[in-house]
């Protein structure tokens, strides 16, 4: 997860109005202390020129971060971490990488987290609409293809964005990827982030469609903290939250940290 913040040498930015006209522009003059606001209208643009270097400026926007979700018999758990980075400076470990769209709609936050929040957000709004008129709640699956349509309309425009949508509808409970190049998968396991590849390697190593409640809740807590101790990007706190047919529950919040003291402690004994 990525906070990306851009100070800059002080230069004009001319930013065209919306409406089809060029003119009149707005000129920013940002001094080193103020926040360069990247002009809406050309972000790639914008980020491509500071990847090259642009007046001795150089910004490498890394991403780092530890989502994962799985399918089992009494529904889909979420897990994640709760650490935020800006390059390898950490900005935050209090982040909440689950957003909270309905009572039956989770997403996760993976990339730029103001693209993540923003753009789940204009999810939730879309499948109140829906409900508004329909008197029915969305799909999952329609909430997911919702979401890979706005992501189609910003291809190849600068977004950073991996988001795991799950969530329980008539068909059961539902887990599906969407990604900034709006690909949408369907699937039982999913993992995204800088920390992905060590989460799936303890899932695939544990994970059975049988489990009890208990041990799903333990496999995620393993999974992710074994992730943060392996990624320096990932790490904080694990949020999990469990879907059920019912709607979601926050099943609590678990300091990596002693996890990780709990888990050396058994290999001990």
């Amino acid at each position: 997860m990525a906070l990306l913040n851009i100070c800059g040498p002080s230069q004009d930015w001319q930013l065209p109005l919306y409406g089809g006209k060029i003119s009149p522009t707005i000129n920013f003059k940002p001094s080193k202390t103020e926040l360069a606001v990247p002009p809406g209208w050309q972000p790639a643009e914008f980020l491509h020129r500071f990847e090259k270097g642009v007046d001795g400026v150089k910004i490498e926007p890394w991403h780092g971060t530890t989502t994962m979700a799985f399918k089992f018999q009494h529904g889909v758990i979420v897990a994640v971490d709760s650490r935020a980075s800006a390059g390898s400076y950490v900005a935050t470990l209090k982040v909440n990488k689950v957003i909270e769209i309905n009572p039956y709609l989770l997403g996760t936050m993976s990339g730029c987290a103001a693209d993540c929040q923003y753009w789940e957000r204009l999810l939730a709004k879309e499948c109140r609409l829906y409900q508004l008129r329909n008197n029915t709640r969305i799909s999952v699956s329609a909430a997911s293809k919702l979401l890979g349509n706005m992501m189609l309309q910003y291809r190849g425009q600068g977004l950073s964005m991996g988001s795991m949508i799950c969530g329980w509808d008539k068909k059961g409970p539902g887990l599906y990827y969407v990604d900034e190049n709006a690909t949408r998968l369907s699937g039982d396991i999913f993992s995204t982030g800088s920390g992905n590849s060590y989460a799936y390697g303890v899932i695939d190593s544990g994970h059975r469609y049988d489990m009890t409640t208990e041990e799903a809740y333990e496999l995620a807590r393993r999974a992710v903290s074994y992730a943060t101790h392996r990624d320096a990007y990932s790490g904080g706190v694990i949020n999990m939250y469990h879907m059920k047919e019912d709607g979601w529950i926050k099943v609590g919040q678990y300091d990596v940290s002693e996890l990780l003291h709990k888990y050396a402690e058994q290999k001990t004994q």
